[in-house]
């Protein structure tokens, strides 16, 4: 399909271009205009229909959305933000520069702008800056006959209509009621006999991740949102949840990774900006990893004294950065999805150390062969170069598990205790355990 759209836009039929086009998922058609050059992506998004061209401008990258609104005229702006999805017009908004703002509201009428003005007072990620409004809304009194007339007036401009929201006079939130469960009712029966009292719902100011795990807790496909007086404000639904799974996993990984998380594509972010949201993290490992070389200083004489030390330094230090990394890893990703809290500290101690001491031993116990049996390490060296294996396999593996909670605990995010930090903090132990044990040995 794509070929043959291709094809017309070079010949210029773009009337044969407008009836294919037309016929292509909304996705599709976004993903299209993104491999086009400015000109024709302009041309090309103007002969769409009004209703598709606000669905595929939602879907397009911000750089684009910020051409097209700079080069259209006002009325083709009113045409697209009046189709929009709220929440989709707040979104594209809050990424753009204050003239594009301005633009995009003194084209909208004087509800939609005071709409788009109360959401993007709300704080960033929260579950106001995330929901929308276009929700279907029920009330107890109503007959069965009533809510479906009710949904077949309203629901064509309402984001879902899966589930419907009971609400009183002054708005507040009393029940929901699933789509599935009004269509097999009987049409005389009153909406407050069916509805489900017991509801799950967020306040407006609740962090996104919060919400994400409401999502997942209970597998939910729409979550309401109610202001402080309990008041239905709008619902948060699971393609908004999609995308916040998506931006925290990415920032996790980027802080795992030792880095500030990007608000860009990587091949729309410039060097001089890349570089800058990695050198400080490079800067804070480069000067703690001095500590790491003032233990080696402090016992020269002892390397001086035994060359032979020196050859296990490297797999001790990666064989404990290793574990710890496992260890953060694993408790991160468990505090992130709700299976792991501070209180289970002690619980999470435990267990690794049984992990520890069957890995640590294992490891030890294969090291020992090797040395020994290929190396042709003396016996008494080879011991106490596995004695700090184990040992620094248990540390390590403690520090892993431990700092991660206890950042979590002083309000700091955990994924900053992976990666690089946890590496270079389990060094420094591996070699103080190392240096510790060789210096006992050999009476140094």
């Amino acid at each position: 399909m794509n070929e043959i759209i291709m094809k017309l836009i070079e010949e210029n039929r773009y009337k044969d271009v407008r009836n294919e086009i037309t016929e292509m998922n909304i996705v599709d058609i976004a993903h299209l205009l993104m491999e086009l050059d400015k000109k024709r992506l302009l041309i090309l998004f103007r002969i769409l229909p009004k209703e598709i061209a606000a669905g595929v401008f939602s879907y397009i990258s911000l750089e684009l959305q910020q051409y097209i609104i700079e080069s259209i005229t006002d009325r083709e702006i009113n045409n697209i933000v009046s189709e929009l999805f709220l929440d989709d017009a707040v979104d594209f908004l809050e990424e753009m520069p204050s003239n594009v703002v301005k633009k995009v509201l003194r084209n909208t009428d004087e509800e939609t702008r005071k709409l788009i003005n109360q959401f993007l007072n709300y704080p960033d990620y929260s579950a106001g800056s995330v929901m929308t409004i276009e929700f279907v809304d029920l009330k107890k009194q109503m007959t069965v006959k009533e809510a479906l007339n009710h949904i077949r007036a309203t629901g064509i401009d309402k984001e879902t209509i899966n589930t419907c929201y009971v609400i009183d006079k002054g708005r507040k939130l009393e029940g929901v009621l699933s789509i599935r469960k009004l269509i097999l009712a009987d049409e005389d029966t009153i909406i407050d006999n069916i509805m489900d009292v017991d509801v799950i719902y967020a306040n407006t100011l609740d962090d996104q991740e919060t919400i994400a795990s409401l999502f997942k807790k209970y597998d939910l496909t729409a979550l309401p949102v109610v202001d402080n007086e309990n008041r239905l404000v709008g619902i948060v639904t699971i393609d908004d949840i999609i995308d916040i799974i998506d931006q925290e996993n990415t920032e996790d990984l980027h802080k795992m990774a030792a880095m500030e998380p990007l608000e860009e594509d990587y091949l729309k972010t410039s060097a001089f900006v890349l570089a800058k949201h990695r050198i400080v993290w490079l800067l804070i490992l480069m000067i703690s990893a001095t500590f790491t070389g003032n233990i080696i200083k402090r016992y020269e004489e002892l390397l001086q004294s035994m060359v032979v030390l020196a050859a296990f330094i490297p797999m001790i230090m990666d064989t404990g950065g290793n574990a710890g990394s496992q260890s953060s890893t694993l408790i991160i990703r468990g505090m992130a999805l709700g299976e792991i809290r501070t209180s289970d500290v002690l619980k999470v101690f435990f267990k690794e150390l049984k992990v520890s001491l069957i890995a640590g031993i294992t490891l030890a116990l294969v090291n020992f062969a090797r040395l020994v049996f290929f190396e042709r390490i003396d016996i008494a060296i080879s011991a106490m170069v596995c004695s700090s294996l184990l040992l620094t396999v248990i540390l390590a593996k403690m520090v892993g598990s431990i700092l991660p909670i206890a950042a979590k605990k002083i309000r700091l995010d955990p994924a900053i205790m992976a990666g690089p930090l946890i590496t270079t903090i389990v060094d420094a132990v591996a070699l103080s355990i190392y240096f510790g044990i060789a210096s006992k040995f050999l009476n140094i």
